[in-house]
C-alpha cells in the first residue's frame, strides 16, 4: 500500500535538540509512519525536500487565541509561521468556564466582546473548538481572573473562603474535562488583590490533577525578584510545575537585570519543575495600563473604544494634541490597547537563549493593529536570532518551540519527529526564511515556509492556506510532574 505522503531528502531537526540529519519521512493518516532511506517506498504524493529543513510543527505556548480558534478557524497568523498547536488561556484570562452578564472585565476584553464568552463549562468550550475544526490544535489553560469573574461581585479584594471554594470546584471540573492547567495574571488590577491563600488553594487543585501552573508575574518591573519568589513558593505549595509567562525585565530602571532573574530561575529549577516563555521582541503589548504610563519609553496606542480616531500613534503625540499630561490622556483613551517599548535587547536575548526558556508569541489577535509577534515570533527566532545572529543553534531554537514545549504542557506525541508521532510538521527554506511583520505593518505572512501539516493534513503550502483544517482540542492525558528541571551544580 502506498503512503499518503512521502517527503524525500529533508534535513530533519527532530525537536529533541539533537543534531540534524537527512532522511525521507512517510506519512500515513495522522501520524509519521517511517523515517529513513525510503527510496523504494511509494506514496500518493511525493515532495522533494532536498535543501529544505523539516521540523515538528511549532507549539505556541503563550497565546490569547481562545475565541479566535472558533470565530476565525483558519488561524492564518499562526499557520503561516509554522505554528500547529496553540496554548490558550494565558495571563489569567480564558474563554471558559465563563458567561458574562455585564461588560467584559479588563484584561478579559483582549479575548473579545461579551457575546464571545458563551462557554459556561470547559466541556462546552471543547465541543465548540472541535465543531469549528480550526487549522491548528488547541490546548487550554483555565484563567484565574476568568474564575474570579464568575464568583465575585468585584475584583478589588481577596476572594472569600466560599468564593475560593466555588472557583476551585469550577477549576477541578475543567481539569477533569481535559484542561492542561491554570494561568494567573497577578499584575492586572482584577487579579492583583488575590493573596497567597487564594492562589495556594487553586494551585493545589492543579498539582493534584497533574496540570501546569503558568503565571504573568505580579511585578515584571522593580519587584521582579519578589514576584518570582512568590510564584516559586505557590508552585511548590501546590506541587505543580511552573511556567513564568514572558519573563522580562520591564522598565528602563530594570534593564540589565536578566542575569539576576535567570540565576533565580536556575536556583528554583534545582528543586522544582520551573520554566519560562519569551517572545523575541523588546516591546510588550496589552491593554492600556495606567500603572505603566511613563515618559521613559514609547507607548504606542493600538486601539481605543471611546476615541478610535486617536489609535495608531504614540501616547505622547495624543497627549500633546489634547494638551494633557500622559496620565490624563491615557485615562481619556481607556479602555484601550498599547504597545510598550519597555525592554532592553540584551536582557531579552539572554532570556531567549536560556535552556529553560520556551518560545511563545503572546500575540493579540483581536487587536486591530497588533504587535508583530502575532504573525512573526517563530521565524524571527529561527531566522534572525539563530541563523543571522547565531545567538543559539538552530537545533536548540527548534527544541524551544517544539519538544520542550510539548513536554512541559503534556502534549503526547507532539513536538517531535519520530515514527508514531502525530504528523504536525513544518517544511521551510532556511535561506529564505524571514519574519516580515513589523510594528508599522504587523499583519504580514512569513517568507520561506514551504509546507505546514497538522495531524497529517497539508494545511498550508507555498504561502497559502489550503482550506483543509485538521486541528482539534488536545486534552491533558498525562500527569505533569513538579520534578526539578535542572540538576544541582
Amino acid at each position: 500500500m502506498p503512503h499518503d505522503l512521502l517527503i524525500r531528502r529533508a534535513t530533519i531537526i527532530d525537536g529533541s535538540g539533537h543534531e540534524a540529519f537527512t532522511a525521507d519521512i512517510a506519512i500515513e493518516g495522522e501520524r509519521i509512519a517511517a523515517i529513513g532511506d525510503l527510496d523504494i517506498a511509494e506514496a500518493r504524493e511525493i515532495i522533494d525536500a532536498e535543501g529544505l529543513v523539516l521540523t515538528p510543527g511549532f507549539i505556541d505556548v503563550h497565546t490569547h487565541d481562545d475565541t479566535n480558534v472558533i470565530r476565525t478557524p483558519q488561524m492564518l497568523p499562526k499557520l503561516s509561521q509554522g505554528v500547529t498547536t496553540v496554548v490558550v488561556g494565558n495571563c489569567g484570562i480564558s474563554a471558559s468556564p465563563v458567561t458574562l452578564a455585564g461588560e467584559v472585565p479588563d484584561p478579559m476584553n483582549l479575548l473579545g466582546r461579551r457575546e464571545d464568552f458563551r462557554y459556561p463549562t470547559f466541556a462546552a468550550y471543547v465541543r465548540a473548538v472541535n465543531e469549528a475544526r480550526p487549522s491548528v490544535n488547541v490546548a487550554a489553560l483555565i484563567g484565574h481572573t476568568s474564575l474570579r469573574s464568575q464568583v465575585m461581585d468585584r475584583f478589588d479584594r481577596p476572594a472569600s473562603e466560599s468564593e475560593i471554594a466555588a472557583m476551585r470546584e469550577r477549576l477541578e471540573t475543567a481539569l477533569a474535562e481535559g484542561a492542561v492547567g491554570m494561568s494567573s495574571g497577578l499584575a492586572y488590577r482584577n487579579a492583583f488583590h488575590a493573596p497567597t491563600a487564594e492562589m495556594n488553594a487553586l494551585v493545589e487543585a492543579i498539582g493534584r490533577a497533574g496540570g501546569v501552573y503558568t503565571t504573568h508575574l505580579r511585578d515584571e518591573f522593580a519587584g521582579l525578584p519578589e514576584a518570582m519568589d512568590e510564584a516559586f513558593a505557590t508552585a511548590r505549595h501546590g506541587q505543580a510545575p511552573l511556567v513564568i509567562s514572558h519573563l522580562k525585565c520591564a522598565g528602563a530602571g530594570n534593564w540589565g537585570n536578566a542575569p539576576r532573574a535567570l540565576a533565580k530561575l536556575d536556583a528554583a529549577a534545582t528543586s522544582h519543575g520551573v520554566h519560562c516563555d519569551c517572545y523575541p521582541y523588546t516591546a510588550g503589548s496589552s491593554t492600556l495600563d495606567l500603572g505603566q504610563v511613563t515618559d521613559e519609553i514609547e507607548i504606542f496606542i493600538t486601539w481605543s473604544d471611546p476615541h478610535p480616531e486617536m489609535a495608531r500613534q504614540p501616547l505622547k503625540t495624543i497627549a500633546e494634541q489634547w494638551d494633557l499630561s500622559l496620565m490624563d490622556a491615557a485615562r481619556r483613551l481607556q479602555p484601550a490597547g498599547a504597545v510598550y517599548h519597555n525592554m532592553s535587547e540584551s536582557d531579552m536575548r539572554q532570556v531567549l537563549a536560556h535552556p529553560l526558556t520556551m518560545v511563545g508569541s503572546d500575540g493579540l489577535p483581536n487587536d486591530p493593529h497588533p504587535h508583530p509577534r502575532l504573525w512573526g515570533a517563530f521565524p524571527r527566532v529561527l531566522a534572525h536570532y539563530s541563523r543571522d545572529l547565531e545567538l543559539l543553534p538552530l537545533t536548540e531554537a527548534v527544541r524551544k518551540m517544539t519538544g520542550l514545549s510539548a513536554a512541559n504542557f503534556g502534549l503526547v506525541d507532539r513536538g517531535v519527529v519520530r515514527v508514531g508521532a502525530f504528523a504536525d510538521l513544518v517544511l521551510f527554506d532556511l535561506a529564505e526564511l524571514e519574519d516580515t511583520a513589523s510594528y508599522s505593518a504587523p499583519m504580514s505572512k512569513t517568507r520561506g515556509i514551504v509546507l505546514v501539516m497538522v495531524n497529517g493534513c497539508v494545511s498550508y503550502r507555498q504561502g497559502e492556506a489550503t482550506g483543509q483544517r485538521a486541528g482539534r482540542l488536545l486534552k491533558r492525558k498525562t500527569r505533569l510532574s513538579p520534578a526539578p528541571s535542572r540538576a544541582t551544580a
